[in-house]
């Protein structure tokens, strides 16, 4: 046989062997079950019974102690450094006190006539992005009270439901609540006389109602649920101090499992459009908050500077969106409770002649300070400059993802970088995606644009059944030097830490290339797990556990037959030459295979979606794990003893990205996602490609 025919032959068992199947140095991760075809409102009931389970089941325990209910997980009294500040150590928050709601308000009731924007207002946490959200919602009938899922006042245990990455998560909270005013013996004695020396009256008077309040409170006052529901944040991101800055449209995606886009005024191309097919659906299938950047006031020198008194850097909800008498009015709300608008349409401007004054009624306003106030519509898109809008899904829609952990090409964030900005890594991310149907070079849609700090992009599209390739783009840059952890650790508490550790491995461990080997150190494990079983139980059962996952680890290592032919023919075969499209298969070393890296994020590699059959699609590729920080709204830049955690950082993370797809769907046209990695990090991975390109 000439040379030319073996080498032929050598082809054809090549394409045979590696015909359907990844090539050594990629790996194909077909979507875990339980991620397919979740139908939304299924999944939330689940999430519903279960809280209202636990909050019964803990309030029948308590009566029968005779006890209130305390959380141990998020005790503002006797975990006060870690409920309030987390790792961090530049934000101080200094509360003067903590009391139960019963000690707070003479009757103290969650709900009075349900929730309402104006119950809404920002105490000393930058969290107006969140507070706004939640005026958002509150617009939306019975939406807030669907997610404020159960209670017993008598005993203070609240249970609420949060969406995180792909599923609902129950939080649990108890009643006690940071309060501004210190106890009477620890006034001064000029502050006593204030109160003639009676410390009942000074309780009474000024250790009572909202405005005692350290965080957010209700503008009603006896009633506790927006407090609270801003604690069960506080407690679902680890402490008060990571809700300092974000989006408005993230929260809203975290209380209910909707997707956002933000939407950048000077980018719409038909204002009319733009009000027939999206304002005016407000508070039906999707909700609206907006914000503009803070003023440069290098010139100015006055850094209170405000636009017609609209403050930069910060979020407010879209309450309505009303046609009336030929005009078009957006009604918003600042969660602050003041300081608003003063151009048209303000409260008592020119403009409200005694021929509008019927308006009012029909737009649900009434004059005063509270935070709420008009604008004619071209003026809201004159004035703002980013519109959050989340859609939001009912029965009729099905979810499913694919997570992964994929590392990126070249030096260089946790879908929530809030929780865990402290060891988030050193790089800033920012991604997009462009949408194939397989085979064709024509791309379909890309994703909308948003900030660059956004933790999820995402697209709306129709498609026939079908394949169809995302290709991802990531950007970053370097904005903490490698040690960046040796200067924190020393003053952070170990049992802090731990904690930190143990939320991003269970973050982390929705990717289906999880790491349970390097991770498993920081999970705890669950009391379900060992329920009712003595020791040699458990231990049988977690040695069990662990033979089977060692022999999963083996079958994934081990070689197929294909693969065998596959490498034989590699080792016999010339190399190609520079630029080869055969390039692309070899060339992987040792490090670079135990690292992983992702086609996908290399701009090259794809992750596979399903289809709508004439349904409409939302495509939403979240950043679940991203290592680094972020400035919002309402915020700044957003942080070795074997028996200890780990105090230095892993230069091996620098480059790592928890990179999620989720698509919804119409029910009845479920999709199926598969992720595909490439393993080699080396920069002639894919240099033939980028070298004919040029």
């Amino acid at each position: 046989m000439t040379r030319s025919k073996q080498q032929r032959a050598r082809k054809a068992r090549l394409e045979r062997a590696t015909k359907d199947r990844p090539q050594p140095g990629q790996a194909s991760f077909v979507q875990q079950q339980k991620r397919g075809g979740l139908l939304v409102t299924d999944e939330l009931n689940k999430a519903l019974e279960e809280c209202k389970s636990r909050v019964a089941q803990i309030a029948e325990n308590c009566r029968g102690r005779n006890r209130k209910f305390r959380d141990i997980e998020f005790d503002l009294q006797n975990d006060r450094h870690r409920c309030l500040q987390g790792l961090q150590t530049d934000r101080i928050y200094s509360p003067s006190d903590v009391q139960r709601a019963t000690q707070i308000f003479e009757k103290p009731s969650f709900f009075i006539d349900g929730a309402d924007s104006n119950d809404i207002i920002q105490g000393s946490l930058g969290d107006c992005w969140f507070l706004s959200a939640l005026a958002t919602m509150s617009t939306a009938k019975g939406l807030v009270e669907k997610f404020c899922v159960a209670r017993d006042e008598q005993i203070g245990v609240y249970g609420f439901i949060f969406f995180r990455d792909t599923a609902w998560v129950v939080v649990i909270i108890d009643d006690l609540l940071f309060t501004s005013i210190p106890k009477f013996e620890e006034l001064s004695i000029s502050e006593k006389q204030l109160y003639h020396y009676d410390k009942e009256t000074f309780n009474k008077s000024a250790r009572r109602g909202s405005k005692s309040l350290y965080f957010a409170q209700s503008g009603t006052d006896g009633e506790t649920w927006v407090p609270l529901i801003e604690k069960a944040y506080a407690k679902l991101h680890g402490n008060y101090a990571a809700l300092r800055g974000g989006e408005t449209g993230e929260a809203v995606e975290d209380l209910t499992g909707g997707v956002t886009s933000f939407i950048f005024t000077q980018d719409i191309l038909d204002p009319d459009r733009f009000w027939n097919d999206e304002l005016l659906r407000a508070n039906e299938d999707r909700l609206f908050a907006c914000a503009y950047d803070t003023i440069d006031s290098y010139r100015s020198g006055n850094i209170n500077t405000t636009v017609n008194g609209l403050i930069g850097g910060h979020a407010y909800a879209v309450l309505r969106a009303v046609e009336y008498n030929g005009k078009r009015f957006v009604v918003i709300r600042n969660p602050w409770g003041r300081n608003e608008w003063m151009g048209p349409w303000s409260d008592g401007s020119k403009e409200w002649t005694p021929e509008w004054i019927p308006a009012l009624s029909v737009l649900g306003h009434s004059f005063g300070d509270d935070g709420r106030f008009i604008m004619e519509y071209k003026d809201f898109l004159e004035n703002w400059e980013q519109i959050d809008r989340t859609l939001l899904f009912d029965s009729s829609w099905a979810m499913s993802s694919q997570w992964l952990k994929v590392t990126s090409r070249l030096c260089s964030q946790l879908g929530d970088s809030a929780t865990f900005h402290p060891i988030s890594g050193r790089s800033r991310w920012s991604f997009d995606f462009v949408v194939f149907r397989k085979g064709e070079t024509e791309p379909i849609t890309t994703s909308s644009l948003s900030p660059t700090s956004a933790r999820s992009v995402n697209a709306e599209m129709f498609l026939d059944s079908g394949e169809y390739v995302v290709h991802v783009r990531l950007d970053r840059h370097v904005c903490r030097p490698s040690s960046y952890l040796e200067a924190g650790p020393e003053n952070w508490q170990e049992r802090t830490y731990s904690r930190v550790l143990m939320e991003r491995a269970k973050s982390r461990s929705i990717a289906s290339n999880f790491d349970r080997s390097a991770e498993a150190k920081y999970l705890s494990v669950s009391l379900d797990t060992l329920a009712g079983q003595d020791l040699a139980e458990i231990e049988a059962k977690a040695a069990a556990a662990s033979e089977a996952w060692k022999k999963e680890k083996e079958l994934e290592e081990k070689p197929t037959a294909d693969e065998e032919v596959y490498e034989h023919v590699v080792e016999q075969t010339p190399a190609p030459a520079p630029g080869g499209e055969e390039k692309i298969f070899g060339g992987l070393d040792e490090e670079a295979e135990q690292k992983g890296d992702t086609a996908a994020e290399n701009d090259d590699g794809d992750e596979d979606d399903g289809d709508s059959e004439d349904g409409s699609k939302v495509a939403n590729d979240k950043d679940n794990h991203g290592e680094g920080d972020h400035e919002n709204r309402d915020g700044a830049p957003t942080e070795k003893d074997d028996s200890r955690p780990p105090r230095v950082s892993d230069p091996s993370e620098d480059d790592v990205i928890f990179l999620g797809l989720r698509v919804y769907t119409k029910k009845e046209s479920p999709v199926k996602v598969e992720g595909q990695l490439r393993h080699n990090l080396e920069a002639t991975s894919f240099a033939g490609l980028s070298i004919d390109d040029w």
